[in-house]
């Protein structure tokens, strides 16, 4: 099996102390799969559970990387990120993480599992 880290974004609901409009969660999982379409599959799955347990938004994005040493755990969160922004989620999402300059592979298939329309 292989190791891949996953990154996916959610839009949080906006926090009374927030200075700006919006809310969102950049979080990175670990996971063990064949490949990196699995890796993917498990990662929204958990992405989707972990929305809905927490009342965010699943953007629909999700990013793979192929990790150079193995790793014997699936699932586990090792990075969280918020930022607050005036941007709303498609913006936010291009501007921050998919402007076009990226060199990564595109997935339809876990693009269009669970994108949301805003």
């Amino acid at each position: 099996m292989n190791s891949y880290g996953v990154r996916c974004i959610f839009k949080c609901p906006k926090a009374r102390f927030n200075k700006l409009d919006y809310l969102y969660e950049e979080r990175i999982t670990l996971w063990t799969a064949e490949d990196a379409d699995e890796a993917l599959d498990k990662a929204v799955d958990e992405a989707e559970a972990y929305a809905d347990m927490n009342g965010f938004t699943y953007s629909g994005l999700a990013q793979s990387f192929w990790m150079f040493s193995a790793i014997d755990v699936s699932g586990v969160e090792v990075f969280s990120l918020l930022r607050e922004s005036n941007l709303e989620l498609e913006p936010y999402l291009d501007t921050f993480f998919s402007n076009g300059d990226e060199r990564q592979k595109s997935d339809q298939k876990a693009q269009s599992k669970s994108m949301p329309q805003f």
